[in-house]
């Protein structure tokens, strides 16, 4: 349940323990950022404030039909969703970033895609089906913002060329649990 002494909205300058209070990766506050510097950089502070103003339980939605099907109970996970507050399968989270490589169409996960016989005959073809989770131009913004090694830099600063290949633009996000147990990085061409 709420508490009554902690407000709806993080205040960062309330020191109650039992207040949600996040804080960014490295423990430093930025103050105002942009999106896209806040996104490539997994900035916590700033992505709990964009959680807020999109309504919790519409990200919830959203998240759902991006695959992420374990994301279920909004009030369950408050604002902490977005700092790994809810958990969810690496084949779901797949899932959900190949539709941005697909350019906002998500795509059930086959694996089977064809099934021949020794003369090459098609004893079963299964043909992907695509629905259409975030249109085109959304998709676009998101890659361009996770593909930009130079907002990049400023969270994998000595391990950088651990995350660029020459020819390639190389979308990637990090992600962890709220606890620091689970640190993952995706990425995608």
């Amino acid at each position: 349940a709420n508490n009554p002494d902690c407000p709806l909205m993080p205040d960062f300058k309330n020191d109650k323990k039992e207040c949600f209070h996040p804080e960014n990766f490295d423990g430093t506050f930025r103050g105002a950022v942009s999106l896209r510097q806040a996104l490539g950089q997994s900035i916590n502070i700033p992505a709990v404030k964009v959680l807020y103003l999109a309504r919790l339980s519409d990200v919830v939605k959203r998240a759902n039909e991006f695959g992420l099907k374990t994301l279920t109970s909004p009030n369950l996970y408050g604002l902490s969703l977005v700092l790994g507050g809810g958990a969810v399968r690496l084949s779901d989270l797949v899932g959900a970033y190949s539709a941005l490589a697909k350019e906002g169409v998500r795509y059930e996960q086959d694996m089977v895609l064809e099934i021949r016989d020794s003369e090459g005959n098609i004893l079963e073809l299964n043909t992907p089906k695509g629905t259409r989770v975030v249109a085109e131009q959304y998709a676009r913004i998101i890659n361009n913002i996770l593909s930009d090694i130079d907002i990049r830099r400023g969270l994998f600063q000595n391990s950088l060329h651990l995350t660029t290949f020459q020819g390639h633009d190389v979308a990637l996000k990090t992600g962890t649990s709220d606890d620091y147990r689970d640190a993952w990085a995706i990425g995608y061409t």
